[in-house]
């Protein structure tokens, strides 16, 4: 009863000041309530913790806890072994397909999006796909609708962008759920999120292996699957200085996280006391911002973000994370202010300078 009414003091009376404010302003309450989460702020021995160092313990206790549940990342990163399957010039950016290897005999690929009329090294976004059959053409424009255009979005304002397909489209020639299998059979002990996670960290190894990108400015975005995967690659990849994701579902009940291509059924045994809140932590004190339009992610997802901010609060950081709600369903913002508002919170973390006519 404790734990819940400090996160309603949180969520009712948490800070609405300073920049990015609208992003740290608790929504009025959901029908259903707040979702109850554990206590951040203590450690093992119970007392509560109160200095840097003090959580810096914490964190790598909770980093352990999810390695633990997700199963180990490989030990080795081989050589990507990129190759140039084929280039386009187009009127504002310069579009390549490149094929590169993750892991040993299971290649992928992935779209790289250079602007032009820029000089200098660029920031630079892995850009993570939604759930669709034809995955990684979404973000570079060339399928679906205009809202999962994120990378062509983020071209045309100076990032540097790579659009990996995720491993569930053609893992070893292997269907979804197959594909799930297969790494589960390949890799016993990992999971499905695992492997997603593994594979966001050598996307990053091929972004910042690109001598347009200042590797000090880069970060990751997605929606629905790739805000999943965003929520995991900020966590575990510490040279994302800023991630967006939009609509995973923060929350263990919020979707589908007990599909084997993600946690698996572990998730929904009693044993299982970890949720994303605490993984969430280890992005901490670098910048985060959650989309909800109340379909995944919303107003029930605010808790999330109030156990946090105190993190973020204690190395100053606090006006890095926060919550961005929209009414727009499963969805990224449209073009308008919300979407304009994203990217420029984008902008400010990497130190991008304003697109042209924006």
């Amino acid at each position: 009863m404790r734990v819940l009414f400090a996160w309603l003091a949180i969520a009712m009376g948490m800070t609405g000041s300073g920049r990015f404010a609208e992003f740290r302003r608790p929504p009025p309450e959901p029908p259903g309530g707040w979702p109850v989460l554990a206590p951040l702020w203590v450690a093992p021995d119970g007392r509560p913790i109160a200095t840097r160092a003090e959580w810096r313990r914490q964190a790598l206790r909770l980093r352990e806890a999810w390695l633990r549940r997700l199963g180990p990342f490989p030990s080795e990163r081989p050589p990507l072994q990129p190759e140039l399957l084929s280039r386009e010039e187009l009127p504002d950016h310069t579009r390549l397909l490149l094929r590169y290897e993750p892991e040993p005999g299971a290649p992928t690929e992935a779209y790289l999006l250079l602007p032009r009329g820029h000089s200098g090294r660029r920031p630079g976004m892995v850009v993570f796909h939604q759930t669709a059959d034809t995955h990684r053409r979404h973000p570079v424009g060339l399928d679906g609708r205009e809202t999962m255009h994120l990378a062509l979005h983020l071209v045309r304002r100076g990032f540097v962008c790579v659009a990996p397909r995720c491993y569930l489209y053609g893992y070893r020639g292997k269907t979804m759920r197959a594909a799930a299998e297969e790494v589960l059979a390949r890799w016993p002990g990992w999971t499905g999120m695992g492997k997603m996670t593994w594979d966001g960290i050598r996307a990053m190894d091929l972004l910042v292996s690109r001598p347009e990108v200042d590797p000090r400015r880069v970060g990751s975005i997605g929606h629905s699957l790739g805000g999943k995967q965003v929520l995991y690659h900020a966590a575990f990849d510490e040279r994302v200085r800023a991630a967006v994701s939009c609509e995973g579902g923060i929350g263990l009940t919020f979707s589908n996280w007990e599909a084997p291509w993600y946690l698996g059924p572990q998730i929904r045994r009693p044993d299982f006391d970890l949720e994303h809140h605490q993984l969430l932590a280890l992005v901490a004190p670098r910048a985060f911002l959650l989309i909800g339009g109340e379909s995944a992610d919303g107003a029930r997802s605010w808790p999330f973000i109030a156990a946090n901010l105190p993190v973020w609060r204690l190395f100053g950081a606090e006006e890095r994370l926060g919550l961005m709600r929209h009414a727009y369903g499963h969805d990224f913002p449209p073009p308008g202010p919300e979407r304009e508002a994203v990217y420029r919170w984008l902008e400010h973390w990497l130190a991008v300078e304003p697109a042209r006519g924006s």
